[in-house]
């Protein structure tokens, strides 16, 4: 989805009725300087609190789960399935949230999706209890999916209010700062499991309902729609006949993916894996939080390694990393080596943190290589948010992968090899379409 602006001349934006600015000219150096920036830097600044929750009640099961102990009677299968459940929901609904900024406009969405969190965070908060059926837990994981929708109108608001010379640093921080999300609610969860124990999981959830409403109220009061927004479906069928498309949306699966499913099964299998260790929910939670407070914080590194050393080099090198570290935690699963375990794990985080942002980065430099400017930005735009929506269901894959190893061999090694098997994949693509010298190669990606 691309978003674009066609305005009259003027000096400032300025805000019509219901907060509908009709003049935004970001690329022109005096209205950006003139009140431009500072109309930008509000925006972003209530779209990263939004984004921050929705990312929180999105990965809000990874931390529940941790709660349903034996007078829930789920085994680990049907935990992991928990988790999966919002994973998939939350992919499949970012290409219409992408869609709906320029439909609806972008504040009138943050406060339609803002306060949409509500319906699975009071579910959540009353109706988790010993006794209630699996299908029920089910459907109030699937509603907590919608969460996962935010991260992509967050970023097609933020692409549009930005000029082209300010994008990468302006959705990296709305990036990091929407994935810094999954670490809080892991911090959230301990705070219960410390304060009230692991009886009451509703008060997770309890927790988010007036930030939720705070986050709405504020989006209200103090964002902007852009009155010329417009969808380009036109550049989404387009770049969904280039064959870049699916390699980049296959190496955000690798690296996004990655980081989402691990943020989403990281305290289950620590709890499973390591069940001696982590004999009570409180224990498990002391640790998940680090990987995904790691990871998104290095998300922006990533993107500026990219700048100063090429996206597909460091995304290559990324890939091999991520595959020894992979290698680290099978070796320390068979072993049974905890320290080792967690290392290896935190390391998972740290590289696909650094993998979300050098990939991004080589989506733009692959269509400069071959199109021009206002084409390679139109065609840039969809496939951020064709790869954003396939790149998030690597987080049901790894979910997936782990209730299938558990169930077959009572140990996540069957999926640590398949994560290994996949990295490989992803380092043989980046070879070969982006680094291997061939006729055709995009250049300087």
């Amino acid at each position: 989805m691309t978003v674009t602006t066609q305005t009259p001349r003027g000096d400032r934006a300025r805000p019509a009725k219901g907060r509908w600015i009709e003049d935004w000219r970001p690329e022109d150096p005096a209205f950006w300087a003139g009140g431009g920036a500072r109309v930008a830097r509000r925006n972003l600044i209530y779209s990263i609190i939004s984004e921050h929750i929705g990312f929180s009640v999105w990965t809000l099961w990874s931390v529940l789960v941790l709660f349903l102990g034996p007078a829930y009677g789920i085994d680990p299968a049907g935990k992991f399935t928990l988790t999966a459940v919002p994973a998939l929901i939350g992919s499949a609904l970012r290409i219409p949230y992408t869609f709906a900024v320029a439909r609806f406009g972008g504040r009138n969405w943050t406060v339609f999706s803002a306060a949409l969190l509500l319906v699975p965070a009071v579910l959540a908060a009353f109706l988790i209890e010993p006794g209630v059926s699996f299908t029920t837990l089910l459907v109030l994981a699937a509603v907590a999916g919608v969460g996962g929708g935010n991260f992509a109108s967050s970023m097609a608001n933020i692409n549009a209010f930005y000029p082209q010379r300010l994008k990468g640093w302006a959705l990296g921080i709305n990036a990091g700062g929407g994935n810094l999300g999954v670490a809080v609610v892991q911090l959230v969860g301990l705070l219960v499991l410390a304060t009230a124990g692991k009886d009451h999981p509703g008060l997770v959830a309890g927790v988010y309902i007036p930030l939720i409403v705070l986050a709405a109220l504020a989006a209200w009061l103090r964002m902007d729609n852009l009155a010329h927004a417009r969808n380009d479906r036109r550049a989404m069928r387009d770049v969904c006949k280039d064959a870049h498309t699916w390699i980049m949306s296959v190496l955000y699966i690798g690296t996004f993916g990655s980081f989402i499913g691990f943020g989403f099964a990281f305290g289950q299998v620590l709890q499973v894996q390591f069940a001696d260790d982590f004999d009570t929910p409180v224990k498990a939670a002391y640790l998940t939080f680090l990987g995904p407070a790691l990871g998104s914080l290095l998300r922006p590194a990533g993107g500026r390694l990219a700048d100063r050393l090429g996206g597909a080099a460091v995304t290559f090198w990324t890939f091999v990393a991520m595959a020894a570290a992979a290698g680290l935690v099978l070796a320390a699963s068979t072993s049974g080596s905890l320290p080792l375990f967690l290392t290896g794990f935190v390391l998972l985080f740290a590289f696909s943190g650094i993998g979300n942002g050098s990939t991004y980065k080589m989506i733009p430099a692959i269509f400069r290589a071959k199109a021009p400017e206002a084409e390679a930005r139109r065609l840039s735009g969809a496939l951020i948010g064709i790869a954003g929506a396939v790149g998030a269901l690597g987080g049901v894959l790894v979910n997936v992968a782990f209730r299938q190893s558990f169930l077959a061999s009572g140990t996540g090694d069957g999926a640590y090899i398949a994560f290994i098997a996949f990295y490989a994949v992803c380092c043989a693509l980046t070879w070969l379409v982006y680094l291997r010298d061939r006729p055709g190669r995009p250049e300087g990606v």
